[in-house]
């Protein structure tokens, strides 16, 4: 591999993966790729793979068209045991439907990581995509635990939402070389996550998966801090912020169609002001 110096990350938030479709989009209407590795945790993964294919509006497809059918989302039957939200339905979906110019990405040189959670242990795991492994690491790093009610297996090992482990995967970036971070962020700048009140549920539901269930609680913690390193990077790093507005009225689960145009527009806007800025 090159030597990385900078890095574009994209954080996941299910339908708040809108704003960074948009984001990504403006990139590619003025052919702006100035990255040596890209690491996406979600949605934010797979908004990543339609801009690393140069596939113009592709994300943008799924979350409007194919993302309000209630094969995805449905909350009956996420009620009745089932999933609320079928990641895998998505995935092959639009991969069967909008198509992928997967050649596009190996030609073009910039290596997308994937953020997944190991079920076994809670730790987060970076996975290079390939053309063996999409179809296993899409889903896998989408599968929001409980949401999705399945563990997709990367390699023969169960996993579930990167975003549960590493939900901002900047400290990565850093780790792997590079100097210059881009992130582009779900929620506006100078949010916090607080814990969860379903924490209870969440135990009871997965007693099997302590580990597991150790890093969904100390999630926040770890968001936070992630926050902090974004907010105050090391003398010999610098990173670009990209937040949604604080207006942005698109939820995890939203789907009504003009919230979501106000929040891909958003997002061009603010692509279109970080190239100026530039």
């Amino acid at each position: 591999m090159k030597p990385i110096s900078r890095a574009l990350v994209v954080e996941g938030g299910a339908m708040r993966g809108i704003f960074a479709a948009g984001v990504l989009d403006g990139f590619l209407r003025e052919s702006f790729k100035p990255f040596d590795l890209a690491i996406g945790v979600s949605a934010g993964s797979t908004n990543l793979i339609g801009y690393l294919t140069e596939d113009y509006q592709r994300s943008y497809r799924i979350l409007t068209e194919l993302a309000q059918s209630k094969d995805f989302i449905d909350p009956i039957r996420g009620m009745l045991g089932g999933h609320l939200c079928d990641v895998e339905w998505l995935w092959r979906t639009s991969y069967d439907q909008i198509e992928l110019h997967f050649d596009r990405y190996v030609a073009g040189k910039i290596p997308l990581y994937a953020v997944t959670t190991r079920v076994e242990d809670g730790a987060p795991c970076y996975f290079q995509v390939d053309a063996e492994n999409m179809h296993q690491l899409f889903p896998a790093s989408c599968a929001i635990p409980l949401a999705f009610r399945d563990f997709p297996e990367v390699d023969g090992v169960a996993m579930t939402d990167g975003g549960v482990a590493d939900s901002i995967p900047v400290l990565k970036a850093y780790e792997m070389g590079a100097r210059e971070i881009t992130v582009i962020l779900s929620r506006a700048e100078g949010y916090r996550k607080t814990s969860g009140r379903s924490l209870g549920i969440t135990r009871r539901i997965l007693s099997q998966y302590p580990k597991l269930c150790d890093a969904i609680e100390d999630r926040a913690d770890r968001y936070n801090a992630t926050i902090d390193f974004i907010e105050n990077p090391p003398e010999d790093c610098t990173i670009h912020i990209i937040a949604p507005p604080e207006y942005m009225p698109v939820g995890r689960f939203t789907r009504q169609r003009e919230r979501l145009e106000i929040g891909y527009n958003a997002g061009l806007r603010a692509a279109f002001e970080h190239m100026d800025h530039l």
